[in-house]
């Protein structure tokens, strides 16, 4: 977090007393009132911003110190590092009045920037935003002198609407409509006249201002764009450039039917197709409403950005300014075609055509992400087939760019994003859950939470069992990354710089290997293919090594979360739930939590894997190991190891699993005074006691062979080994459930009743209609316990 010096200002802060701050207060407004303003100043007023913002509740300043900051923060003069820190300072105190601070606005873009930011920080509400916002919209209208342009007006404005998309009116919207159109377009392609340095050479030829170029050095011939490069900028190029930044989020809040004019309202019966005809060229779509021509427009800046993007930029800084440009166009024209359907025919030629140019390049691959986009929205209106362009997204994109973090949050946002539409008309989506888990086994600490999300659209009966193997294999899979990334970086020869030992050396070699290849390639694979198991050894000692191995051991939660989704939605096909009980093995602070909900919704599981849940249940290590997970398997076979539940359950197999179970509650009630005995929960005691009297119940020869056993438990409680390990409420629990156990057992038929009821006794008609038995039935065994009945046999 912080250092220990930032540490020890923030409590001094926090703890600064009042009468030392009142002192503080009154040597600040001395210094405000000073017309020179030395570090000492500057030095105060960052004091007075850590005491500020060092606890969560606001200070409220003295109005003196308050008015002094704010006269300062207007003054023209003040320097910026000064005029910074009375901006941070009045945001994190108290509000101050918000409307005060809007009275007096003025077009000093340094000024206006630095009261807007207060006013954003402290309104409450629209009112509050209202007298800004007006301000800022006279500066737009009004003709303003030459350099005088605030540059600092649409940023702000971006930020209002963003918070308050009603604030503005319809005529008000038309305005900037207006103004974003001139900006777009009519921008000077002449660079700004630069400030001469001055010398012996300077003349008034050197200070004429030359054309702007495009980025591979050509002179701009078409109008200008953010793509354009010069020395120095007009201030309606800048203008331009800004009005390019917010225009997705303008006609995404404002380029809506519910906010057309009364021009294009009028215009409802003209066919969409002839409009765009009428606005095919520049001087037809003068006569358009401000809407239609801002879209207009704003299509044809789109497609010189992503004209400009072909050019071989001179400077590399100037390659990445062109993928976001494309990235930001291409998802603009997309906006503007869900607008206006017309759109889409003019923009998949050009569409397509980058598409051809970006595919193979995979620098290019996050621009590639909205190429998508747009085909997933408008390929079917344009009869466009769409599949190479999926194809090429689900496979190449995580096989090849694993480790770029933001193209991998990028895309699972817009897997997500799109769930419904993939899963409905991209056959290749839910195949391809092999490679989108590319993703989460490289950077799963920061994808948890999305692939959550995404893992029901994964999902059906046909990947469940596969996409469970797939989870439990993801250390696996991060190794195998891991292995391919450092097996492209090192050569067999360079050994030497294997620095992480031995293992991983093999580890690399096995890579290689011809004989290994089979098992990579299917831990790698690109799509969903049916195989139940996956040696592990191999990856094994490289998995201890792989960083992204530890991080991808907390996906449980994702595993957990794919529980929840197959209990929920995946109808009746046993063999998913055959298979995910074999797998109980691994992950088992998860199944634990699961197991009992998957048995009781297809119980012939426990006959299907009798001979798995025999061994795991008689094997007293996985008690200690596995806790919770063998609590639940016991349960589970008490509660529905029943012929009620599947005829198939015969006494043999009941007389197995007792006998299995038995031997486990003997073996670790062993009492040996020279040794102490394991100290095993008591509710794993308790759990095996219930479900041996189940059973015990359901084969009544049993029961005097439980009966025998339990009868021993108040001996093996009471005894110095055992009340050494076990509270005085543990060894009551023992003694009160062996007891009742023994007394229900005297009354077989009673037991069998209580033990095993019928697996529709959990039916609310069974407690409420008064016809059947049961009502009298359980009042009647009620009887039978009560502590202080006679009816108990003696």
């Amino acid at each position: 977090m912080y250092s220990a010096g930032t540490e020890s200002l923030i409590k001094q802060a926090r703890e600064i007393q009042d009468e030392e701050l009142q002192k503080f207060y009154v040597r600040v407004s001395k210094m405000l009132s000073s017309k020179e303003h030395c570090s000492e100043t500057i030095d105060s007023l960052q004091r007075l911003k850590l005491i500020v913002s060092a606890t969560k509740y606001a200070r409220l300043l003295p109005a003196e110190v308050q008015n002094k900051l704010q006269t300062l923060l207007r003054s023209p003069g003040c320097p910026e590092q000064l005029r910074l820190l009375c901006s941070a300072v009045l945001s994190e105190s108290l509000p101050p009045s918000v409307r005060s601070l809007s009275a007096g606005l003025t077009q000093d873009c340094r000024s206006l920037g630095s009261v807007a930011a207060i006013v954003l920080a402290q309104a409450g509400n629209k009112d509050e935003l209202l007298p800004l916002c007006q301000h800022l919209l006279k500066c737009l209208e009004s003709r303003q002198p030459e350099g005088q342009i605030c540059k600092h007006t649409l940023p702000i404005l971006s930020k209002i609407i963003s918070f308050f998309p009603e604030i503005l009116s319809e005529d008000q919207i038309n305005l900037v409509n207006r103004k974003l159109v001139d900006w777009l377009r009519y921008a000077s392609v002449h660079q700004g006249a630069s400030l001469s340095s001055g010398g012996f050479f300077t003349g008034p030829r050197s200070r004429q201002p030359g054309p702007m170029t495009e980025v591979d050095g050509v002179v701009v011939g078409d109008f200008f764009t953010v793509l354009c490069v010069g020395q120095s900028y007009t201030e309606d190029q800048w203008m331009n450039m800004y009005a390019f930044s917010m225009l997705r989020k303008w006609l995404l809040t404002y380029d809506s039917e519910g906010t057309c004019n009364t021009e294009s309202d009028d215009r409802s019966e003209v066919d969409s197709s002839v409009m765009s005809m009428v606005s095919a060229t520049s001087s037809s779509s003068r006569l358009l409403p401000p809407k239609e021509r801002l879209r207009e427009k704003s299509f044809e800046y789109c497609q010189r950005l992503i004209e400009q993007s072909d050019r071989k930029a001179i400077k590399r800084t100037d390659t990445e300014l062109q993928k976001v440009c494309l990235i930001e166009a291409v998802a603009v024209m997309d906006i503007i075609c869900k607008e206006d359907s017309s759109y889409v025919y003019r923009a998949f030629p050009c569409l397509k055509a980058l598409y051809g140019r970006l595919s193979g390049d995979l620098a290019f691959a996050r621009a590639l992400m909205p190429i998508a986009q747009f085909y997933l929205n408008h390929s079917e209106m344009a009869a466009v087939d769409s599949e190479a362009v999926f194809r090429h997204l689900l496979s190449r994109f995580p096989s090849e760019m694993f480790n770029e973090p933001l193209l991998a949050f990028e895309f699972v946002q817009f897997c997500r994003l799109n769930m419904a539409v993939l899963q409905e008309r991209v056959p290749l989506y839910r195949q391809s859950f092999p490679n989108i888990f590319k993703f989460l086994a490289w950077n799963s600490p920061a994808l948890i939470a999305d692939y959550m999300e995404l893992l029901p659209s994964l999902m059906c009966r046909e990947t469940a069992v596969e996409i469970l193997h797939t989870l439990l294999d993801l250390p696996c899979l991060a190794a195998t990354l891991d292995l391919q990334q450092k097996s492209a970086t090192f050569q067999a020869a360079d050994r030497v710089l294997w620095d992480n030992g031995t293992k991983l050396a093999n580890c690399l070699e096995a890579f290689r290997q011809p004989s290994c290849r089979g098992l990579f390639l299917y831990i790698l694979r690109p799509e969903a293919e049916k195989q139940s198991t996956l040696p592990h050894s191999i990856v094994t000692s490289c998995g201890s090594n792989c960083v992204f191995c530890v991080y991808v051991y907390n996906t449980y939660t994702v595993i957990k979360f794919f529980f929840n989704v197959l209990e929920n939605n995946i109808d009746g096909k046993t063999s998913i739930f055959n298979d995910i009980t074999v797998k109980l093995c691994f992950y088992y602070r998860v199944f634990s939590a699961h197991i009992r909900t998957l048995c009781k919704l297809h119980p012939s599981l426990l006959i299907d894997q009798s001979r798995e849940l025999l061994d795991f249940a008689g094997s007293v290590s996985n008690i200690s190991s596995k806790k919770e997970l063998y609590t639940s398997v016991v349960w589970m076979i008490g509660e529905y190891l029943s012929v009620s539940y599947d005829k198939r359950c015969t006494v043999e197999l009941i007389t197995s699993f007792f006998e299995s179970l038995e031997a486990v509650l003997l073996e670790i009630t062993q009492v040996r005074q020279s040794t102490k005995p394991p100290n095993y929960h008591p509710r794993v005691l308790t759990v095996l006691m219930t479900t041996l009297s189940k059973l015990a119940s359901r084969s009544q020869d049993l029961i005097p062979r439980l009966s025998l056993s339990l009868s021993k438990m108040r001996t093996f409680a009471q005894s110095a080994p055992v009340a050494s390990c076990y509270s005085e409420e543990d060894i009551e629990e023992i003694i009160t459930r062996a007891s009742e156990l023994v007394n229900l057992l005297k009354l077989p038929n009673v037991a069998q009743f209580v033990l095993a009821p019928s697996p529709h006794g959990d039916n609310p008609r069974w407690h409420k209609d008064t016809n059947t038995s049961l009502p009298h039935s359980m009042r009647a065994v009620s009887g039978l316990l009560h502590k202080n009945s006679s009816f108990l046999p003696g």
